[in-house]
């Protein structure tokens, strides 16, 4: 059996056993029921119900005809994998898993505890929005939860399955949680639906194409991860959750290693000798870390930069990566923002942060200055200037111009910055440092083509190498590729126990 098929066995599984209803065939595109994926996502046995007797208290529109215990709403703790986790799934068998106002005292009770007991937190939503019968007492419960997710960002973990419905102010939760994983063809996430949006725009969109999880997955960068089932999407949170601490005050997961021969041949031969040529990122971030442990996030949004947590003997890691293989590796707005975020996060809870650097600078033109590039670099810059973690970079190829800065240089407090000696650190590509300092002599030679392939291998000479850097203390150490690993593992064994405050303040002002 392929993973497909033993994941679709599960479904099957689930969906008869268990001494639960079976689904019915038509039921939602196999979607599972709220307790069915508290039953799969929790340790055997662990999950603790909490307010399964709740009703609802509206009395208006014959709702005090209707009651049902638990209100839309199945909350309670349980382990993952032996670790204590506090959930909510919402049901949307009962009243369209509509939020009201008990329905939301319930998630806020579980959300409190999760703070205080310092445990992460996961939200299953498949919810049609709020009760519309109980009018502003419904609006006051989404406020109240969203109070609470901020006030436990960065404190704990908060991780969002988007497994139905989520839509109007239900989506801000999510928005403000650490994780959005969506399911395909199943979920959605829109601030107006497409009723909404024909009345006034005229706009005519399906909830799919409006708000679906490729859509968010790929244009928005609202999903960091999607999933093809409840199954499967519940199988990624744990894998995700492995590579995470229980809040911002313990440290990083660590699996048992043992030090073997970590010289990686691979590594030599991956970068192309001509630095006009494309490469895979993911190929040298496989080259370093443990083997199988790379598990990327917001794969399909801004493609340019590679960003996800993985190993490295043993231990977790967050890693960002320019990404050669799309648009050169450059940054823009969108991935200025994707990496900016997965950096405060892996700040927040204590994940050390790898950089792989192969920037050959910010992407250029009227779309990019126009959607504020300018802030949206700077919200990657201030993220690394902030980061208090071990941060080390390899500069693999490229690093020109303020791209070289915010990658994680030592100007902004990087721990320690190593080179392949094929890096190439400058303010901008040899040829284009040529066109302007010669140009005068270029102009008038009598071959100027000849002339600017010369004075542009003068400067490459120059510039185009990590030396340079190294001889001002920018570069710690020029290392062959293949002895990457090693040098990486030693560095962070020895930033262990780094600390590092920040300046006492309320907080700082990101540019947002």
């Amino acid at each position: 059996m392929n993973k497909r098929e033993i994941l679709d066995q599960k479904m099957k599984e689930a969906q008869m056993g268990g001494g639960q209803k079976r689904i019915d065939a038509q039921h939602a595109k196999n979607k599972l029921t709220a307790r069915e994926r508290l039953d799969l996502l929790l340790d055997k046995n662990s999950f603790e119900e909490i307010g399964a007797l709740v009703k609802h208290r509206s009395t208006d529109f014959g709702m005090d005809k209707l009651h049902y215990p638990g209100d839309g709403v199945v909350t309670g703790y349980g382990t993952i994998n032996g670790r204590l986790i506090y959930v909510f799934s919402q049901d949307f068998t009962v009243f369209g898993g509509s939020l009201s106002e008990t329905h939301a005292e319930k998630i806020c009770k579980i959300m409190d505890m999760a703070l205080q007991n310092g445990a992460p937190v996961i939200g299953l939503n498949d919810s049609g929005g709020a009760r519309i019968q109980e009018g502003v007492v419904s609006l006051g419960g989404y406020a109240d939860i969203f109070y609470r997710n901020t006030r436990a960002s960065g404190v704990i973990p908060q991780l969002s399955l988007i497994m139905g419905p989520c839509a109007g102010g239900a989506v801000y939760s999510p928005a403000i949680t650490d994780f959005i994983l969506m399911v395909e063809d199943t979920s959605y996430m829109f601030v107006t639906g497409p009723n909404v949006v024909k009345t006034v725009t005229n706009e005519e969109v399906s909830s799919e194409d409006l708000g679906g999880a490729s859509v968010h997955s790929e244009k928005s960068g609202v999903a960091h991860l999607t999933a093809a089932n409840d199954l499967e999407a519940i199988e990624d949170i744990k894998k995700l959750l492995s590579y995470i601490p229980q809040n911002c005050e313990e440290d990083v997961p660590s699996l048992p290693y043992t030090i073997n021969q970590e010289i990686r041949e691979e590594l030599a031969t991956i970068v192309p000798e001509n630095p006009n040529l494309p490469y895979d990122i993911r190929d040298v971030v496989f080259g370093i870390i443990d083997h199988d442990t790379f598990y990327e996030i917001h794969k399909n949004f801004a493609p340019n930069i590679v960003v996800g947590f993985a190993r490295l003997a043993g231990r977790s890691i967050g890693i960002v990566a320019n990404q050669p293989a799309y648009l050169a590796g450059v940054l823009d707005v969108q991935s200025s923002q994707k990496a900016a975020r997965f950096v405060r996060f892996c700040d927040s809870f204590n994940i050390p942060l790898l950089v792989l650097e192969d920037v050959p600078g910010f992407l250029p033109g009227t779309d990019q200055e126009w959607n504020a590039i300018i802030t949206n670099g700077a919200k990657l810059l201030y993220a690394f200037c902030e980061a208090t973690v071990p941060r080390i970079t390899v500069i693999t190829r490229k690093a020109y111009g303020g791209a070289y800065d915010v990658m994680n240089s030592k100007h902004i407090g990087a721990d320690m910055n190593f080179a392949w000696p094929s890096a190439e650190i400058a303010v901008m590509g040899a040829k284009g440092a040529a066109e302007i300092i010669f140009k005068n002599e270029i102009k008038s030679a009598k071959n100027p083509e000849q002339a600017l392939i010369n004075k542009e291998k003068e400067y490459a000479d120059i510039f185009a190498n990590p030396y340079r850097a190294a001889e001002r203390g920018f570069i710690d150490d020029v290392i062959q590729p293949e002895q990457t690993r090693v040098k990486l593992i030693k560095a962070f064994a020895m930033l262990e126990n780094k600390v590092n405050t920040l300046p006492k303040k309320k907080h700082g002002n990101i540019p947002l």
